[in-house]
């Protein structure tokens, strides 16, 4: 009996670090690349299926395979079109019969420019995508849950320029327009057990931020030097591991929060010297 139990005990041990999302259902919208594509390897890794959501089909459909058709699927959906963020829930609860999570981390970014030459036409596409986009995902899969019955995650995507200003306009007002919403989502779906939370990472180089490696070590350099935490350089898989943290029922009780991957940048005023 006691040889029996210290074997369950070291098996719970060992298995255990891995299946944080054993059984799990999970939504990554941004999936083919970057930060969702990190996620959606590292939420397989611990146990979960995942469908990853993207409009860039060739690169989707390869993370799938690499991952293994039997841990993940892809589903093209532009997640400014709400018919088609609905059939993407709908498909993913046909597949695995329910959703558990959802990470929403579509998101877009345009380039640095003056105020004055504020380009609305692009502002009012930041705001689709990174908004809009986000509200219709949470509504249905929120919808999804609660139909079935689900505690569920929803997780979404930031950014420290969500608690500052910066040159990119829009997509500093589309961030903070999205903790609004992640705090009012987190107040209506509190009642069905549905938490809400935010990823606020500082600057990464994904491919949404650089165009190929030269691009993306020069702008890890760059943001290195503006860092507060000097050793290391922040990464798309270490935003991952938060996104799994609030995914997971290690924070079950956690909701309504905008929690920062910036090693201190928000918090910290930058020195003089």
């Amino acid at each position: 009996m006691h040889v029996s139990y210290i074997q369950m005990l070291i098996s719970s041990i060992i298995t255990c670090p891995c299946s944080r999302l054993e059984g799990k259902i999970v939504i990554i919208t941004g999936g083919a690349s970057g930060i969702g594509a990190d996620a959606a390897r590292l939420f397989t890794d611990h146990g979960a299926k995942v469908v990853i959501v993207d409009v860039q089909e060739e690169l989707g459909q390869n993370v799938a395979v690499l991952i293994g058709k039997d841990k993940a699927s892809f589903y093209r959906c532009d997640v400014t079109n709400e018919t088609e963020v609905e059939d993407a829930v709908k498909f993913t609860v046909e597949k695995h019969g329910k959703l558990d999570v959802l990470f929403s981390n579509a998101g877009v970014l345009e380039p640095l420019e003056s105020f004055l030459d504020f380009d609305l036409e692009r502002f009012d596409r930041i705001m689709a995508v990174n908004v809009r986009g986000a509200a219709a995902f949470i509504k249905h899969a929120a919808r999804a849950m609660v139909e079935k019955g689900t505690r569920g995650s929803i997780v979404c995507t930031t950014s420290v320029s969500a608690e500052i200003g910066g040159g990119h306009h829009g997509y500093t007002a589309s961030k903070h327009g999205l903790v609004g919403l992640i705090r009012s989502a987190c107040g209506d779906l509190g009642k069905y057990g549905i938490r809400v939370n935010g990823v606020a990472p500082y600057a990464v180089a994904t491919p949404m931020t650089s165009h190929d490696e030269v691009t993306g070590k020069q702008l890890e350099d760059y943001f290195d030097a503006k860092g507060i935490l000097k050793g290391m350089v922040l990464k798309a898989s270490h935003v991952a591991q938060v996104a799994l943290f609030l995914a997971s029922d290690d924070s079950a009780y956690i909701s309504g929060q905008n929690l920062a991957v910036d090693g201190g940048y928000t918090v910290v005023k930058p020195s003089r010297d």
